[in-house]
């Protein structure tokens, strides 16, 4: 059984690859997180620091495994 991982992805990346990346582990489209981001962007300023938090902590993919 293959491992999953909850990485930055290169490839379908808009900014930093981070809402394609959690699209991508929990199996659904990335632009439902986007919208998630951005709805709670707008309330109260948490989308921006929950990503710019995840671009810091989430590693990048790695080429090789693809």
């Amino acid at each position: 059984m293959e491992e999953k991982r909850l990485t930055k992805v290169r490839e379908g990346k808009i900014i930093c690859g981070v809402c394609t990346g959690i699209g991508k582990y929990f199996g659904i489209d990335p632009t439902l997180v986007r919208l998630v981001f951005a709805g709670l962007c707008l309330f109260g300023f948490s989308g921006v620091i929950a990503y710019i938090a995840a671009v810091f902590i989430m590693p990048q993919e790695d080429p090789r495994e693809n």
